[in-house]
């Protein structure tokens, strides 16, 4: 039930009206992520929650190649009144509040919105939200203001582990209306030391959640072991350091001819290549902070164990040698480097990104890979292109990070489930037993027998290894003295309403 007197933010497409939200918002929002055209690289995970109706839907019109029918009702997705949607599962779901809790389903968008602005609708975001567009100056700056038709929602709040007797932000701010500022300005610094700069001279008011926390180079000099500087410290700088619930994973292509296929020889080179990785040197020299991963599964979600142990977070040179030699990958010409078991070249072509920080990644595997004799090529372009290419099943390995949408698990499994393939499946991991574990995993409440297909899901993550995870990063938070409220969330990025800013301690500009 959607609660009435919500208000979309003023738009011209609203020709003037107020526009209040309705469900059938929501059912137009969610029907966005089947529509082809879209091509929303959250549809698989959606289809998974097998709402009635959907996929065929989907299926007609790409069968037909006509436009998506958004008027069409289907039984599983139906605004039954004005504020009511009713959903109709093929199979349970004991989860399905927590996907819709996910703010990238959760969204409602107003059908007219998206017809009056058509593909340029990415530049127009609309939403009922605390904030709404001001501005927005591509790879330099975003600019909210607050909604000024943002319903009444008051500040309540657990008081915090670590809150002194009488100083909670509970005590502080309970009652107060949301958001408490007036303005966010996003600032896009893609390098680290202006990054880093701009906050030490007072330009920006707070380093973070993932995209804009403290750079890792940075993390030595401003919280060395763990503590803040004192020098920070004394200018009355807040920072904090948090295990996330995330994961840094290599992924290989299954369907690439070198590093892919279920035979032991290519699972024996995949397990070769994760066991010479030497994670303590990303964690240490590169992220400055975390915990090596033992699994797909994250901190903070169902289904992690800190007791779980694996192959997945091992360093073993030796070890790699061994079973690269056992399979046929050896030095036949004498140059240095490893070939394949048919006398082939064996090269390691790696997608990376043109910036510092991945440069430092790249380095280490090209260390690691040839001390065990394998070449590595590395081929680089922007972040956005490499997905772009992996997604295709174009690319035979990158290294890239995950961060969990939901205190569940399972999310993370999705990357081995073969459906996924092409979308979170980055892999194109495609095996029968794991699926069925998945499956079944989807269909029952949390519990012991989930526990154990937690757990049998992971050995053969671990066994088959297409993917190495590498490390569940310890981020840093720093805010200016000025800055209150702060706590870093878990799941998703979203703390800028609960935040508010001390001009009396904030310097003039």
């Amino acid at each position: 039930r959607i609660r009435p007197g919500i208000y979309f933010a003023d738009d011209p497409a609203f020709k003037g009206q107020q526009r209040e939200l309705v469900a059938q918002d929501y059912v137009y929002a969610l029907k966005r992520f089947y529509d082809p055209a879209n091509k929303s690289p959250a549809h698989s995970s959606l289809e998974e929650e097998g709402i009635v109706g959907l996929q065929a839907l989907r299926d007609e019109a790409l069968a037909a190649k006509k436009p998506f029918n958004y008027d069409r009702e289907v039984e599983g997705l139906k605004a039954i009144d004005r504020n009511t949607i009713r959903f109709s599962l093929e199979e349970p779901r004991p989860r399905l509040l927590e996907s819709m809790a996910g703010s990238d389903l959760v969204g409602a968008v107003a059908r007219e919105v998206v017809e009056f602005y058509g593909d340029k609708i990415d530049a127009h975001p609309v939403g009922t939200g605390p904030f709404r567009l001001k501005s927005w100056r591509r790879s330099s700056e975003i600019v909210l203001e607050r909604n000024p038709h943002y319903r009444e929602v008051l500040y309540d709040a657990e008081p915090a582990a670590d809150d002194k007797p009488g100083q909670s932000m509970l005590a502080r701010f309970k009652g107060r209306r949301l958001p408490m500022v007036d303005e966010v300005r996003v600032s896009i610094i893609e390098e680290s030391q202006p990054m880093w700069l701009a906050f030490l001279n007072g330009q920006v008011d707070a380093l973070a959640t993932n995209a804009g926390r403290v750079p890792p180079e940075f993390l030595a000099q401003a919280m060395p072991g763990g503590k803040l500087a004192p020098y920070l410290a004394k200018r009355g700088i807040q920072g904090t350091r948090t295990l996330n619930p995330d994961s840094g994973l290599a992924f290989f292509n299954m369907e690439d001819p070198v590093v892919g296929g279920y035979t032991p020889a290519k699972i024996a080179l995949r397990r070769a290549i994760a066991l010479a990785y030497d994670v303590s040197v990303e964690i240490n020299q590169i992220r400055r902070g975390g915990t090596p991963a033992q699994s797909p599964v994250v901190p903070h979600t169902v289904g992690y164990d800190t007791q779980f142990k694996s192959e997945m977070g091992e360093y073993s040179p030796v070890r790699a040698k061994a079973l690269l030699d056992t399979y046929g990958y050896t030095d036949r010409n004498g140059d240095g480097w490893r070939e394949l078991p048919d006398g082939k070249p064996l090269v390691l072509e790696m997608g990376t990104q043109p910036d510092q920080l991945t440069r430092k990644f790249d380095e280490l595997w090209k260390k690691n890979m040839a001390a065990v004799g394998i070449q590595v090529r590395f081929k680089p372009a922007q972040w956005p292109e490499n997905l772009k290419t992996a997604r295709a099943g174009k690319m035979m390995f990158w290294m890239l990070g995950s961060s969990a949408a939901s205190p569940d698990g399972q999310g993370a499994l999705g990357r081995l489930y073969g459906p996924q393939s092409g979308s979170q499946n980055l892999a194109r991991f495609k095996l029968a037993a794991f699926d069925r574990i998945y499956e079944r995993m989807r269909e029952i409440p949390d519990g012991p027998e989930r526990e154990q297909l937690f757990l049998a899901a992971k050995r053969l993550a671990v066994t088959y290894m297409p993917y190495k995870h590498t490390a569940h990063r310890t981020e840093a938070d720093m805010l200016q003295p000025w800055v209150a409220g702060y706590r870093r969330p878990l799941f998703w990025q979203e703390w800028w309403h609960l935040v508010d800013i001390d001009l009396a301690k904030k310097p003039a500009p």
